[in-house]
């Protein structure tokens, strides 16, 4: 048995003080902070914040490793890197680029699923496919010439790995591909580089897509004549993911698109490989990016992606919002494991879920990184 003391324990409805955190491998109790057992194991949180493990749905690499490297060294790098992000468990996100490179991608990933349960790096919970099945016209940094057509046999193939898959929903037609997806996996199907008008876009979550990729970016804009894709995921059940670094989404959204949206809000990162590394140029799926202040961009200016660390993107909406700041870790926590139907064991500190836990100093910069009871990461 182990207790954390001293410090404010973030809970999903509320932050507590003056108690004790007592955990094993999971959760065991919240306590008065006299009244933790005898012998068990004291952890000083020193006045810092008690939170859960942050989950990242959409990352593409860390410390100059890509995801789609397709090596197992690079997801072991990125998985031990990211700990000192608070990140417990991700999703290692692939991008646009030849079909052959993003399958072994994900048979490496496939591959060290298993492994990342107890290795000294962030749980793999599977992928997140960003493409190929995207829009010419939204494309972004994504290479167009391996833009394909929504291939529901290729989902179906990788359905044990692939957890996300972000597609253009107006390039399926009648959604054929997306029913089926539905039909026979547990697959996410989330609208994202995508020119559709409202209208398709609504219909599609009529038949399978139950997510948005990064809102905002890559997708039809919200206009009072002509709705668009953010209208409609703000206007549905969808689930949102938002990149929370100050510059993709201008903080004033935040407040707004926390009352729309709630519980189905995910911070997310879409963290380059430049991440975790000083200002310079760089590659993303065979481009070359150039890292400067906190964006990446290809060499003609297109916005490539960010290099955003999670915590501090918890922290930068506590900051720049009137969000309370348990629902600010909620949606970088509870909220992704909700996504992922892994909230009873993910997400949150409650008695009996995964002691996956992070402590923090008082501006959530990590200082302690803990998994299933073990810790894996002390500044």
């Amino acid at each position: 048995m182990k207790a954390i003391i001293n410090g404010k324990i973030i809970l999903k409805d509320r932050v507590v003080e003056n108690m004790a955190l007592l955990y094993s491998d999971v959760i065991e109790g919240i306590v008065d902070a006299d009244k933790v057992p005898a012998g068990a194991e004291i952890i000083d949180a020193k006045g810092g914040y008690v939170a859960p493990g942050l989950i990242d749905l959409h990352i593409h690499g860390y410390l100059g490793k890509d995801v789609c490297d397709g090596e197992e060294e690079s997801i072991r790098v990125i998985s031990k890197g990211l700990l000192a992000n608070g990140v417990t468990g991700y999703l290692p996100t692939t991008m646009t680029v030849d079909i052959k490179v993003i399958r072994k991608a994900l048979e490496v990933c496939r591959a060290l699923k298993e492994e990342s349960k107890t290795w000294d790096g962030c749980q793999i919970y599977g992928c997140h496919a960003e493409g190929p099945f995207i829009s010419e016209k939204k494309k972004g940094a994504q290479d167009p010439k391996y833009i394909l057509k929504p291939d529901a046999k290729f989902v179906k193939e990788y359905a044990d790995i692939i957890r996300i898959i972000s597609l253009a929903p107006e390039e399926d037609a009648d959604f054929e591909a997306i029913k089926e997806i539905r039909r026979d996996t547990d697959v996410v199907m989330s609208m994202g580089h995508t020119s559709a008008d409202y209208d398709t876009a609504v219909k599609s979550t009529a038949v399978g897509i139950r997510h948005a990729t990064h809102l905002f970016n890559a997708m039809t804009p919200l206009a009072h004549r002509a709705p668009g894709v953010v209208t409609a995921a703000l206007n549905t059940d969808v689930s949102c993911e938002l990149i929370v670094d100050t510059f993709h989404v201008n903080p004033v959204f935040y407040d707004i698109l926390w009352k729309l949206k709630g519980r189905k809000l995910c911070f997310i990162t879409d963290c380059l490989p430049a991440g975790g590394l000083p200002y310079g140029e760089y590659t993303l799926g065979g481009s070359k990016i150039i890292y400067r202040d906190i964006v990446c961009r290809l060499e003609d200016g297109t916005v490539a992606g960010s290099v955003l660390h999670l915590n501090k993107g918890v922290w930068n909406v506590k900051t720049n919002s009137n969000i309370p700041l348990w629902e600010c870790v909620n949606c970088a926590s509870l909220n992704p494991a909700t996504v992922l139907g892994i909230d009873k064991q993910k997400g949150s500190i409650e008695v009996g879920k995964d002691a996956d836990i992070i402590i923090t100093d008082g501006e959530f910069n990590v200082q302690k990184t803990i998994i299933g009871g073990n810790t894996k990461y002390e500044a």
